[in-house]
């Protein structure tokens, strides 16, 4: 996994491609499948994580007459919010529910599980056949780092490699009250900030969040946000159960001071998304999973400066190997045709712009070659550009560098690996456990991470029933597996 392909050729075979109907990502079997063909053309249903957009129909009518001409498809995509996505998606999968291509991850819609369960279709052939752009063009860390018992069953986002954490901060009220964010980086140390807001804006939140907030721990989990981790520091990969740990605890009681003061919505709980409170900038901060350069991207997004800090440090997961993934659903009838469309999408790069920003002259203009600046209407059509592809191939944002892609590359290089990358837990000898567990865990979990309810009566309690459930015999069934792992390794 340590070696990667040059980002330097990639960006200039990203460079070097236009925005003409022959641009890179053609399928060898365009000129079989344009708009001469006699076939009829396949429509595939997409789903995938966001906040549904006004103008998705929009943009997607334009996308169609560009995908019917390549390779004789059109899509229909659906956007399911964050907080529902893995739940909805679970239940359509487990039904049956047509459906071709899924947006994935580690961390909605668990990759791993699924995969193992069957309900994606295995991608080896097809990447051989119908994907050949993309593995050509993706950084092979991605494919390699997201193997399910030595298959891929996923196309991940050229993205990021490394997972690190920044705390942002809505730069207009920063700069109003003189606030300085040079010395932050602990929960802790964001305070005085919190405190000048909740004095001065009574309309805007402090410290924006939602359901599934967590505090930023030291560990490497098995099961992302479920309580079984190792720490980042480990010699011994010892699994613990986090909420038993000193760092949770200290940071449960400062979430739940926060919260009584008023630093926090009391929403956050029950809250499934912040998007309004970023379009609407009355927040002062929040905490999101950073790259090199995004404060620019988040600026163009929201339509006003964002700046940020780091909150960790650069590690390799093996969540954000699977930060982002699309994976073609087993139930699709169209599996090959699925991957035309994903090879297309990671490849071309007017196509991954459409998707990514709209209609020019609508949502964006081009202000440069490779740059473009978001137009008012931008707000009617805002997609998450690490959900859909080859990230890449997206415009620079008004300010970025031109070396940007450059800049990706060193961070990438920058990432040190987690312990427990590399593993993937199988959890089928404890499914009921993990179930139960699950269950026991979505009656508390939100509350106790948000700071709603006080750590020091709920949490013991959450212990118990979480190991009435379970959880001892889950961790057991872990500690077995990472030791033979380890072993293997040595």
């Amino acid at each position: 996994m340590k070696k990667k392909k040059s980002f330097t050729i990639m960006l200039a075979t990203l460079m070097a491609c236009t925005l003409t109907l022959s641009a890179c990502g053609g399928n060898k079997d365009n000129s079989a499948s344009s708009g001469g063909s006699s076939e009829k053309p396949v429509e595939l249903i997409w789903y995938t994580i966001g906040a549904p957009q006004k103008d998705t129909d929009l943009v997607i009518a334009e996308v169609n007459k560009y995908t019917k001409e390549k390779i004789n498809a059109t899509v229909k995509m659906k956007m399911i919010d964050y907080g529902d996505y893995s739940q909805k998606m679970q239940v359509m999968a487990a039904s049956g529910e047509p459906m071709d291509i899924l947006f994935t991850s580690s961390w909605a819609f668990d990759y791993v599980q699924n995969a193992r369960k069957g309900a994606f279709t295995p991608i080896d052939d097809l990447l051989t056949k119908e994907g050949k752009g993309i593995t050509e063009t993706l950084d092979s860390a991605f494919l390699e780092g997201s193997k399910v018992d030595g298959k891929n069953y996923g196309v991940p986002a050229n993205k990021e490699l490394p997972a690190l954490e920044a705390w942002r901060f809505n730069k207009e009220l920063l700069e109003k009250y003189n606030l300085d964010i040079s010395e932050v980086k602990s929960l802790e140390s964001v305070e005085p900030l919190l405190k000048t807001i909740k004095e001065n804006e009574p309309n805007v939140t402090p410290f924006a969040i939602s359901k599934d907030y967590m505090p930023l721990m030291p560990f490497d989990y098995l099961i992302e946000k479920m309580p079984m981790a190792v720490k980042l520091d480990t010699t011994d990969y010892k699994v613990v159960n986090l909420l038993e740990t000193p760092e949770l605890k200290a940071s449960l009681a400062t979430m739940h001071k926060y919260y009584k003061a008023g630093y926090v919505s009391p929403e956050a709980a029950t809250t499934t998304s912040t998007d309004d409170l970023m379009k609407t900038g009355k927040w002062l901060m929040d905490r999101a999973s950073t790259q090199p350069l995004a404060d620019n991207q988040w600026s163009a997004s929201y339509g006003y400066p964002v700046v940020s800090t780091p909150a960790g440090d650069s590690i390799v997961f093996n969540w954000s190997v699977m930060g982002s993934m699309q994976a073609i659903s087993a139930n699709s009838k169209y599996p090959e045709k699925a991957m035309e469309f994903l090879n297309l999408l990671n490849t071309d790069k007017y196509l991954r712009n459409l998707l990514d920003s709209g209609i020019e002259k609508v949502h964006y203009e081009k202000i440069g070659e490779n740059m473009m600046k978001n137009l008012p209407d931008s707000k009617n059509y805002d997609i998450p550009t690490f959900s859909i592809g080859n990230v890449l191939l997206t415009y620079l944002n008004e300010g970025d560098p031109e070396n940007k892609w450059d800049e990706f590359k060193t961070f990438n290089d920058a990432g040190k690996n987690a312990p427990l990358l590399g593993f993937n837990f199988d959890t089928s000898k404890i499914t009921n456990e993990i179930a139960a567990v699950q269950n026991v865990k979505e009656e508390f979990w939100s509350s106790l991470m948000t700071g709603t309810v006080d750590p020091d009566v709920y949490l013991p309690k959450a212990l118990e029933k979480l190991k009435a459930a379970g959880l001892d015999k889950i961790m057991a069934e872990a500690q077995t597996q990472v030791d033979a792992w380890v072993a293997t390794k040595k």
